[in-house]
């Protein structure tokens, strides 16, 4: 590498995993850190080993609970104050993306609240994928490296050589996203349109475009309780679609979403590895993005672009 400070990566508690797949790509060891607990659960972050100087890498998803959120800050300001050169955050998931503008009275704006914290905190960057909506990036008054799961999905994609593929969004507010892999793919668009009873509830639903005799794939950023997901598929074959997958860069899957994804119609539920998935789904198939991180951090450390990743935004 050219750049004369030293990289060095270290992880908080639930993403270690990514960060050792991080680790073995760029070829280093992963940083030693200590979380302490307390009885109380308060905790206390404490690097083992001197980083002065040093451009610093904290791996850190924000996935349930916000215990992952407090530890990455504590990563933060503890890199900050032992003298690291740069301190940049790798969230491979970003939470509370999905509030992200006032959509009704008196709420909170709980994406903007979290880069505010980070801010606070002392990043000097961000490396995050997927976020839930393109805007969050203005949130930030540092440079921020928005990645897409799609160069690991389109080529996964390809390789099933589906005969009548067709590119699906699960709602209206998705099609942006699925328009740019039907445009990539040279594939149909359809697109379904749902109203919702309450938040995790879809009460109807209804779909714009054909599907019958088709092998459709419906693209989302992420899957909670799978409901939507779940609904979307039956729909597409009773419609008439000769298969059904979905795919979501994140792998939130609250219960029940494992059963409803295992019960659906669906072929196959593809996920990239941004949070852990060890539920019981043996439709799930987990795509790793640690090639891609760990090809960015190797760009930024090197003053390199990295738009050249992208084959579609």
């Amino acid at each position: 590498m050219s750049n004369s400070s030293t990289i060095k990566v270290f992880s908080g508690t639930k993403s270690r995993y990514m960060a050792e797949e991080i680790c073995k790509e760029l070829g280093i060891e992963l940083g030693k850190m200590n979380i302490q607990y307390f009885a109380d659960g308060e905790f206390e972050v404490c690097f083992e080993e001197s980083i002065r100087g040093c451009e610093v890498y904290l791996v850190q998803s924000t996935f349930p609970n916000s215990d992952n959120l407090m530890e990455l800050l504590l990563m933060i300001d503890a890199a900050k104050r032992a003298s690291a050169k740069s301190v940049i955050a790798v969230m491979p998931y970003f939470g509370w993306a999905r509030q992200d503008r006032k959509d009704k009275p008196r709420v909170s704006i709980a994406a903007k609240l979290v880069a505010d914290l980070l801010s606070a905190a002392g990043i000097d960057r961000l490396i995050t994928m997927d976020l839930h909506a393109d805007q969050i990036q203005g949130f930030f008054n540092v440079p921020v490296d928005h990645l897409y799961a799609s160069s690991c999905f389109i080529p996964y994609i390809q390789s099933l050589k589906l005969e009548d593929l067709v590119i699906a969004s699960p709602d209206v507010g998705g099609a942006k996203r699925a328009n740019s892999y039907a445009k990539y793919l040279n594939t149909p668009l359809v697109l379904c349109h749902k109203q919702r009873a309450k938040a995790n509830v879809v009460e109807t639903m209804t779909i714009i475009g054909e599907v019958e005799g088709k092998d459709v794939i419906i693209v989302d950023d992420m899957v909670d309780t799978a409901g939507t997901i779940c609904k979307a598929a039956q729909l597409m074959i009773d419609n008439g679609a000769r298969s059904v997958r979905a795919l979501a860069s994140h792998a939130i899957m609250s219960d029940p979403a494992s059963e409803r994804v295992q019960k659906s119609p669906l072929t196959e539920m593809i996920f990239t590895n941004s949070i852990p998935f060890n539920k019981d789904c043996s439709k799930a198939h987990i795509l790793s993005v640690a090639p891609l991180f760990a090809d960015t951090i190797r760009r930024v450390h090197n003053y390199e672009s990295i738009s050249s990743q992208y084959l579609i935004k």
